[in-house]
């Protein structure tokens, strides 16, 4: 096995309790390998820090596994991690539909497994990783076996761009049997259709399960409004939740599309209708109308996808909730959201605080919360940390 040793002084994400260790921390590396082979690292005086998958056309060299030098990387460790991010499933989120292993938060970097009713999505975006993936997979069906699951089907959906910086081609496609890629799940009471062939990422956005749970009390009579509304997701638990009407907008003409067909599913097409427009542009329209609502629902995409992209999502944040606050009627809610862990918690407040001073708004807080459980949120790993998700009651200033 060959040996990756540290700089003098370097490592700091490591020894604080990251997974990565990037190319510039890297003094020499001991030994042949090939990429994606696993490796021992050691700190600049020999001291063991453990084993990970070392891929030299990636700036993160090396993606750790394990701090315990000793550990044998073998199918006995493999299932052990799967069955131990499964038990952790089960005891914190309603497991018919759940993100089962969530990469470095589950000491399994790179790697992604979403459950939807019987069938598994993985999406593989590490070297390393991807040549244990088959094995990962297979384990996992049989852990959830021996739970009396039966998994009907895997697809993969390794098509993410991020892939090319670890040197691997995009590809998507049935990993075994081939199956009925549109499937049905139910979470929160409310049915969806999931394409988990052509949909965005997995097929649908399992971090806002209990966040969209949280908005249908706050939606019995109301008049709302869903912003970036993707799949309908927010817009139907506020139609389930006895809102009076409901409308969703999003700019993706498909998006609209399967909106539609979940309102549908779910008999809710008479008081969740849809648009396709770009939010940017309508919420100075409805405003222009006068147009006021019990609820506004704001669920953009990252408008901060790198750190040199926060300066402009910033404004862009502070210009939709600012367009957000003035259609909210006095004492009525706001629930807003960034999902760019280059956002970050205190620049996001920031934000939303400097919203609401530009159009004489109070806020009283109702809740702050992150992404859903079985996307667990490991200390020291900062790119597990991405979903901020605030509920406010907007008012008048007196």
């Amino acid at each position: 096995m060959a040996t990756v040793i540290l700089k003098k002084g370097e490592g700091r994400l490591l020894k604080s309790g990251g997974m990565w260790i990037f190319d510039n921390e890297i003094s020499k590396t001991k030994g042949e390998y090939k990429n994606g082979d696993i490796v021992d690292v050691l700190d600049f005086d020999g001291y063991p820090m453990g084993k990970g998958f070392i891929n030299d056309n990636s700036k993160i060299r090396v993606r750790m596994l394990t701090r315990n030098p000793n550990t044998e990387i073998n199918e006995k460790f493999f299932k052990e991690r799967v069955k131990n991010a499964w038990d952790y499933r089960k005891k914190t989120v309603d497991i018919s539909c759940c993100r089962v292993i969530f990469g470095e938060a589950d000491f399994l970097p790179g790697l992604v497994i979403d459950k939807f009713s019987d069938v598994l999505v993985v999406q593989s975006l590490a070297l390393g990783i991807d040549i244990q993936k088959k094995l990962i997979v297979s384990l996992l069906v049989e852990v959830m076996k021996e739970d009396g699951i039966e998994i009907k089907g895997v697809y993969e959906r390794s098509d993410a761009k991020v892939r090319s910086l670890e040197g691997m081609p995009r590809t998507k496609g049935f990993l075994g049997k081939p199956f009925d890629t549109d499937v049905i799940i139910t979470e929160n009471g409310v049915k969806y259709y999931v394409d988990i062939e052509n949909g965005q990422k997995t097929g649908f956005f399992l971090d806002q399960k209990y966040n969209r749970l949280a908005i249908q009390k706050l939606c019995k009579g109301a008049s709302v409004l869903d912003c970036f509304t993707h799949t309908g997701s927010f817009a139907l638990n506020a139609g389930i939740g006895g809102a009076e009407n409901v409308l969703g907008v999003d700019a993706s003409e498909l998006a609209v599309e399967q909106a539609e067909k979940n309102a549908k599913l779910n008999g809710l097409d008479s008081k969740v209708k849809f648009i396709c427009r770009d939010v940017f542009e309508l919420l100075p329209e409805l405003e222009e109308k006068g147009e006021k609502f019990d609820v506004v629902i704001l669920d953009p995409p990252a408008f901060a996808k790198s750190q040199n992209s926060v300066k402009n999502a910033t404004k862009g944040y502070r210009e939709i909730n600012l367009r957000a606050m003035k259609l909210v009627k006095d004492g009525g809610f706001l629930a807003t959201c960034s999902c760019s862990h280059f956002m970050t918690y205190e620049l996001f407040t920031k934000t939303i605080g400097q919203a609401a001073k530009n159009v004489h708004k109070r806020l009283r807080q109702v809740e702050f919360r992150t992404q859903s459980p079985d996307h667990p949120i490991l200390w020291a790993a900062d790119e597990s940390y991405y979903l901020k998700f605030y509920i406010f009651q907007v008012c008048n200033e007196y």
